[in-house]
């Protein structure tokens, strides 16, 4: 392989890259370096240059690996013997490599065909400047490819984001390599997966090993056949066996004839070979011709498939009694496993006794040792010994020790997740989640506590799809309802992480008849109360909203089953009565959410706290007082650092408060802390930067702020998170719209007209809740460009609207909208300034605004000048510019 450069940092990217991997945001990484935060975001995207990384997460993963150099397979197995032979096959894969985008090998078992696809991947990863990922799925179950492929790229979900689109972005930057080994017993899985990359990614080339196609449209085979007799057959065997016997020598013919009973398998071969220093070539025939007579007579491809097994029994039978039953116990691992899981499977001896067993099960080539320090099985031989185990009477002995392993792995992993443990999770993943898949029915405490470690261990890794079902099979597998209640509790916390709060609604009433089974009134109660609260804050998440009725029916029941003395219950219970006082959704009652606010501030408890600042602060929205509004929201990102990311319960409070940070500064056109927010929330490790709420708070901030290429830049990845969510998305119509504002005010009148078809599509039946002023604001603002006077009285009267109160936007469209009736020279444009008056106390964006109408209403430059003052002030600069163009305008023509 040819040497590549490594990527050239200076001191301070190097320190950034650093904190990138203790997943510092951009905030704490300019505090720890003493620099400002744009010097950060300027670091960062030198090092995303530098890199070809997607996004500041694969940079941390990059940090976290060492910092190799771009163009890296990542995954590669490191070879610990020499290969041997396979140019001519070498020759072929790298060729097709070159133009082709799915390539094959085929063959059967113990051929060699991972060793040629390592082989031919590290030969060929010149090509790829990208790199791309070695992706062993022996270990993986039916659903859990793209966990592999994420685990060996470095690559993590987002809310309203599929793992498999999050693996794509990471391809599709470049030419990139993505090698699949062992797909015969996932194919269906397997093309699925490749497909959909091949498809997304038009620079991804797929290099497949499996017994069988995969079945891809374009796919191209190369037949792996069996090492020729006469030559490489016979250097692999030599090589193999001086490494067991530094002396053996053997008479040619003698190794000829030894790998033509072989059939040249090189598995075969290198078993026999093991076996060298004990026997030598005059043994090893001897023991052949016993072990092969009954397959004389044939040697096409299932004869040789029975003559691999007929050599790993024979090789198995020559195992000493404790040697053997270690192999069979070491075959429930489905991946690798260190000393302390093997002696966790084989108790009763000491680390050394097992090491020492091991080490002789290594030197007869049934267990290999990988370059990380770990043994594994190859899947051949470990289908052998998986058989024996079933076979034998200490099977179900031994399955309960692997399930015992797997759930004291797991709560050691929950126990280091403030340190470096993802690589060991994902080593072991595999095997922890085929524990719990072969545990066997029913409730018990051993698999319960794996599933539900499983469920922390996979959110906390950001496989953000996987954990809830882990949380709903601990709730089945719970000991007692109680315990079941807090499973389901976590299982709705983890699905709202999703965004999907339709479905945590449906968890949450599940929790709470679990805890009515348990007698848990108190819990109940909080459950109850909890699940009303998520229905009325965020509708936009269920298909058909809930009946208030129905919400009301709820809250009863949990203030009757719940002690009100409790603070934690009279927090759930007084939150759920501010925001189910009336039928409109999303609008708490002020004064009740002010009771609400004192009974969380009683708990202490920072998630409670900021659900009920939030009511307090939609409150003040629906009223108006958006300067209030903003400051509460504030208020709520203050609190953000004292909420932990891996665990789902913070998950609500953490998505939502940066959404409502970055809306309640547009309210109040506070459009630099808008920005802010909107920066912050891409660079926290469970928002993202591509995720539905880190998109639509950058985007609406961008063209507000007049940086119009920037956020059509950013536009089709809003839309991409939009249509790929798992629930609808009503609240991002804003941001949709503001891309067509963009369009607008850019002259393209084809780009407004599809945004604004956009808008309207996502708002759906929420439309009067989430668009209606913002639509009527972007209409009149970009009828304001070409003051299209025609148009102008109907764009006015919808711009002053009665809008509902949740729509907190009326005041860019009031400003808006007497602009233009004062441009459009309508007779009622004093009357509509005056109407708009009150949006200048609480929307620093429309003081300009109509500061800048007034300007044109009376001809006064120095009413323009301090128009043009308060944009610079807001940052708007395309508004800026627009009104130093109007006083030069009347300056020219006074």
């Amino acid at each position: 392989m040819t040497p590549q450069r490594p990527v050239q940092v200076s001191k301070r990217e190097a320190e950034v890259l650093a904190a990138l991997g203790e997943r510092l945001s951009n905030v704490q990484i300019a505090g720890r370096l003493h620099i400002s935060v744009r010097t950060v975001e300027s670091h960062i995207s030198s090092l995303l240059r530098k890199y070809g990384a997607a996004d500041r997460w694969e940079l941390a993963e990059e940090s976290r690996r060492g910092t190799p150099p771009p163009g890296h397979i990542a995954g590669l197995p490191a070879a610990r013997t020499t290969f041997l032979g396979r140019a001519e096959e070498i020759a072929t894969v790298l060729g097709l490599l070159e133009g082709e985008r799915l390539v094959t090998l085929l063959g059967a078992g113990g051929i060699g065909k991972t060793r040629l696809a390592a082989a031919a991947a590290e030969a060929a990863a010149p090509a790829f400047p990208l790199g791309g990922a070695f992706v062993d799925l022996v270990p993986v179950a039916e659903g859990f490819v793209a966990q592999a492929a994420a685990s060996a790229l470095g690559v993590t979900q987002r809310p309203g984001q599929a793992l498999e689109d999050a693996i794509a972005r990471r391809l599709a930057r470049g030419r990139t390599l993505l090698v699949l080994d062992n797909c015969e017993h996932l194919l269906d899985a397997a093309a699925e997966f490749a497909d959909r990359l091949l498809t997304a990614c038009p620079t991804l080339t797929v290099l497949a090993t499996s017994r069988e196609r995969v079945g891809v449209q374009g796919e191209r085979t190369v037949p792996v056949p069996p090492l020729p007799t006469g030559s490489d057959a016979e250097r692999l065997f030599l090589d193999r066996a001086a490494a067991a016997d530094p002396g053996f020598t053997a008479a040619r013919a003698d190794v000829a004839e030894i790998c033509r009973r072989l059939d040249g398998m090189p598995l075969a071969i290198e078993l026999a070979a093991a076996r060298g220093a004990s026997l030598g070539a005059g043994g090893l025939l001897s023991a052949l011709d016993d072990v092969l007579r009954l397959l004389a007579g044939g040697r096409g491809p299932v004869e040789r498939h029975r003559s691999l097994r007929a050599v790993i029994r024979w090789s198995h039978d020559l195992l000493t009694e404790d040697e053997k039953d270690l192999f069979e116990c070491l075959s429930v691992f489905v991946g690798g496993f260190d000393l302390a899981a093997a002696g966790a499977v084989f108790p009763g001896l000491g680390a050394g006794a097992v090491a020492d067993l091991l080490g002789r099960l290594v030197d007869k080539s049934l267990v290999v040792r990988t370059a990380e320090g770990r043994w594994r099985m190859l899947e051949t031989v470990r289908a052998f010994a998986a058989e024996r185990l079933v076979a034998g009477a200490a099977r179900g002995v031994v399955r309960r020790r692997y399930l015992g392993w797997a759930a004291d792995t797991a709560d050691e992993l929950e126990g280091l997740l403030d340190g470096d443990w993802r690589a060991r999770f994902d080593a072991v993943a595999d095997d922890l989640r085929a524990a719990l898949a072969g545990a066997p029915p029913g409730r018990a405490e051993v698999p319960h506590r794996l599933a539900r470690s499983l469920g922390h261990l996979t959110y906390a890794r950001r496989f953000l799809d996987e954990a809830p079902g882990h949380y709903r099979e601990a709730a089945r597998r719970a000991p007692t309802p109680n315990e079941a209640a807090l499973d389901l509790r976590d299982a709705a916390d983890a699905a709202h992480a999703l965004i999907e709060t339709g479905r945590a609604f449906d968890l949450l009433l599940e929790s709470a008849e679990q805890s009515r089974s348990a007698g848990d009134g108190d819990g109940e109660a909080v459950t109850l109360a909890f699940a009303v609260v998520t229905a009325e804050r965020h509708p936009s998440g269920f298909d058909t909203e809930i009946p208030h009725e129905r919400l009301r029916g709820l809250l009863a029941r949990a203030r009757a089953a719940g002690d009100a003395r409790d603070r934690v219950v009279a927090a759930h219970v007084a939150a759920a009565r501010a925001w189910n006082h009336g039928a409109e959704k999303v609008t708490p009652d002020p004064s009740l959410a002010e009771d609400a606010l004192a009974a969380a501030r009683a708990t202490g408890d920072p998630v409670l706290l900021s659900a009920a600042l939030d009511a307090s602060g939609i409150a003040a929205l629906t009223e108006g007082r958006f300067r209030a509004a903003h400051r509460i929201a504030a208020e709520r990102v203050g609190l953000l650092p004292a909420m932990p990311r891996d665990v789902p319960y913070t998950a609500p409070e953490i998505t939502d408060t940066y959404h409502m940070a970055t809306a309640c500064a547009v309210a109040a056109g506070d459009l630099p802390a808008a920005l802010s927010a909107a920066r912050l929330a891409a660079s926290d490790d469970l928002i993202g930067d591509r995720s539905p709420v880190a998109m639509s708070t950058l985007v609406q901030a961008l063209v507000l702020m007049g940086d119009l290429d920037g956020a059509l830049s950013q536009a089709g990845t809003l839309w991409d998170a939009c249509e790929d969510a798992g629930s609808p998305l009503a609240w991002t119509a804003p941001s949709v719209a503001a891309v067509a504002l963009a369009h607008g005010l850019l002259g393209d009148e084809d780009g407004l007209r599809l945004w604004r078809a956009r808008a309207e599509r996502i708002a759906g039946d929420a439309r009067s809740r989430y668009l209606a002023s913002y639509a009527a604001f972007v209409d009149a603002r970009t009828a304001l460009r070409a003051v299209r006077t025609e148009e102008a009285p109907a764009l006015v009267e919808r711009a002053f609207a009665a809008f509902p109160p949740q729509d907190w936007y009326r005041g860019y469209a009031r400003a808006a909208g007497a602009e233009l009736a004062v441009a459009a020279g309508l007779p009622d444009a004093p009357e509509r300034l005056a109407a708009a008056s009150d949006a200048a106390a609480e929307n620093e964006w429309a003081a300009a605004c109509l500061a800048r109408a007034s300007g044109r209403l009376h001809r006064d430059t120095g009413e323009l000048t301090g128009s043009a003052r308060a944009w610079e002030r807001v940052g708007a600069r395309h508004e800026h510019a627009c009104t130093l163009a109007l006083i030069e305008d009347l300056r020219a023509d006074p």
